[in-house]
């Protein structure tokens, strides 16, 4: 945890992570070389929308893990691919074999745990 004292304490608030909605990555020295490349070209292209990077910032598209598009391979290779009607495809940017390298990431990002139940009053 944090210490903060007097001025720093809206910086420290800023800069502390939000743990209920905390994405968990795997750790980089459990990827093989085809997942550490979707590594690289998630954080390049896709957390910019997927990601949550501060407190104060919208997130524009869902969290991506392993269970995205229902876990499947072969649609999660489709929507990075083909896009959706909010999200431009990426076929014209990466090649397949680069398309499979996000996916191979993908497969081993866990899913963000759930956010605790609101408190009755």
């Amino acid at each position: 945890m944090l210490r903060c004292g007097g001025m720093a304490l809206l910086a420290c608030i800023a800069l502390t992570p939000n743990l209920a909605s905390a994405q968990q990555f795997p750790d980089p020295a459990t990827l093989n070389d085809t997942e550490k490349l979707g590594q690289r070209l998630f954080h390049q292209s896709c957390s910019v929308c997927h990601t949550k990077p501060q407190i104060t910032a919208a997130q524009f598209g869902p969290v991506l893990s392993r269970e995205a598009a229902g876990g499947n391979p072969d649609v999660m290779r489709q929507v990075i691919s083909d896009g959706t009607p909010r999200m431009p495809g990426f076929k014209l940017q990466f090649d397949a074999n680069q398309i499979n390298a996000i996916v191979a990431y993908l497969q081993k990002v866990p899913p963000p745990p759930a956010a605790p139940a609101p408190a009755l009053r």
